[in-house]
């Protein structure tokens, strides 16, 4: 059983992550980390097996302690005994205990195919860790009450922290195994992928996917109605994207290996209800040693520069939705604009009616870059979607070649004294706005809003030569013009809340009238 936690669970994340990051010493962090979460997953794996062996034992089935299949048919990990827990704390100041951890995480690996390729490979046998640091290690994880409450929320939110300090640690052009969490969020609030296939062709640690399950459950979904697919191309990277879906029971199609989306697309006839994604920033060279000139995921549009993979990401997506497949994803700022093939592919998309809507995200929010970047989103049946979401029906309106440009750089609270992230209040309004945009009767639950969103229609976007940037469409004050900027802010904010109230009173007459009727909403 777990050892119980006098940590205040609020805390725990925090608590473990000084004192492991003081027994860090001179190991990198982009070692490290695979070193604490292998743990941190061992740990867990454990615990959840010890909580099913002690059922076994009092059903009666003693005879069945050692069987696999009385452990897998409850989603439970098989351990040899040379791979709990019990037995890397009582080994922990052996002088072999790195070998010990080694081979415990390998033999898991091979008693569950399910973790195939998912967990750290000889890392604590080739780092050389101080053995003292590492018996340090384990009795702090050995606090973590990984099963608190009778969920996996405990070292699911470890595990998230761990990543995202990682991430901060690791500083600028490294990291990109992360997307901090408010901008997922911010795209699941938006693309809502309640069911269907979810797709990430660089999915880093899965974040993604992670809060793509909290979102649906959040919102009294099923997670057992989406398959997820994604695809890595860095070897650790992609370990970590199993681990952190096997540690929340998610399963998940990550390719048979590691591997280039571009240059070894692991899903090549996939058709996706929905794509989340943060590809690389303008990445250079992506094509590799093949020219990729003639392949099918540019179907239709100019073959993206072999300078700039944006478009090329950007194309990929596009082929892989499915007929009402939508797409949100983050790219640099760089993207909305400029010439050349780029152009060409962004005209022919807006010309499509691909784009839906563009919205810029406040600098500082990424721990790799202290730019403002830009979240896409592409809708393949813009013109007549219908969706049906929680039984509940959402028509949307005819807004052919029309986008929303949406401008959140004066959005968002410090954190951390450098990072910027969206708070869930900031979350719901955005989407609140945007999807009130794409209603029926839009006139009457969205406004534009200086300094925020404008609803552009496909003539004046070609007026401004098909540029994206959303500053050529939103209306900015005039600092000079002599106008009290303070007062004009607040008399926006009083516009925003003026179209909340009326969203909530519209709801409030609507579920009235359905009771009349004898209806429950």
């Amino acid at each position: 059983m777990a050892k119980k936690n006098n940590v205040n669970s609020k805390s725990i994340e925090e608590t473990l992550w000084q004192s492991c990051d003081k027994l860090r010493g001179s190991i990198e962090p982009s070692e490290y980390k695979h070193v604490v979460l292998g743990l941190i997953f061992l740990k867990f794996a454990s615990d959840k097996f010890e909580i099913r062996r002690n059922e076994l034992v009092e059903e009666g089935k003693e005879k069945y302690l050692e069987m696999k299949d009385f452990y897998n048919m409850k989603n439970v990990f098989f351990l040899e005994e040379i791979s709990r827990w019990s037995f890397i704390t009582k080994n922990a100041k052996q002088n072999d205990i790195a070998l010990k951890i080694d081979t415990a995480l390998h033999t898991v690996e091979k008693d569950n195919p399910a973790l195939k390729g998912a967990l750290p490979d000889n890392y604590f046998s080739r780092l050389g860790l101080d053995k003292t640091k590492l018996a340090s290690l384990i009795d702090k994880i050995n606090e973590i009450n990984t099963l608190e409450n009778g969920e996996q929320d405990i070292v699911g939110r470890v595990y998230e922290y761990f990543l995202k300090k990682f991430a901060i640690k690791e500083g600028k052009g490294k990291g990109e195994f992360y997307t901090p969490k408010t901008i997922v969020n911010l795209i699941a609030e938006l693309i809502e992928p309640y069911k269907g296939i979810i797709y990430d062709p660089c999915c880093g640690a899965g974040g993604m996917f992670v809060q793509s399950i909290k979102f649906i459950e959040s919102h009294s979904g099923n997670k057992q109605e989406v398959s997820i697919y994604g695809q890595e191309y860095t070897k650790t990277t992609y370990k970590l994207a199993k681990m952190n879906l096997a540690i929340r029971g998610i399963a998940a199609n990550f390719g048979e290996n590691d591997a280039d989306t571009f240059n070894n697309d692991q899903h090549k006839d996939l058709k996706a209800d929905f794509i989340m994604a943060n590809p690389p920033f303008n990445q250079k060279d992506w094509r590799g040693t093949k020219e990729l000139l003639d392949d099918p995921r540019w179907r239709g549009y100019d073959v993206p520069p072999k300078s700039n993979a944006n478009y090329g990401w950007i194309l990929n997506m596009v082929s892989k939705l499915s007929e009402n497949g939508v797409a949100g994803f983050v790219l640099a700022n760089g993207a909305l604009s400029g010439g050349g093939e780029e152009y060409k592919i962004r005209r022919k998309l807006i010309e499509n009616d691909l784009v839906e809507a563009i919205i810029i995200i406040p600098r500082n929010t990424f721990y790799t870059t202290d730019i403002s970047v830009t979240v896409w989103i592409l809708n393949k049946n813009k013109k007549e979607r219908a969706a049906e979401i929680n039984d509940k029906q959402k028509k949307y309106r005819d807004r052919e070649r029309e986008i929303l440009f949406m401008d959140l750089r004066r959005w968002g609270s410090e954190y951390e004294k450098k990072f910027i992230e969206l708070t869930a209040d900031d979350i719901e309004k955005i989407a609140l706005n945007y999807h009130n945009w794409q209603q029926t009767d839009f006139k009457t639950t969205y406004k534009n809003i200086s300094e925020y969103c404008y609803s552009a229609g496909f003539d004046e976007i070609k007026e401004n030569d098909f540029s994206l940037v959303p500053s050529k469409y939103i209306e900015f004050i005039d600092r000079d013009s002599g106008i009290d900027f303070d007062t004009e802010m607040k008399r926006i904010q009083n516009d925003f809340k003026s179209l909340l109230k009326e969203e909530k009173k519209s709801q409030a007459q609507l579920i009235n009238a359905f009771k009349v009727l004898g209806y429950e909403l």
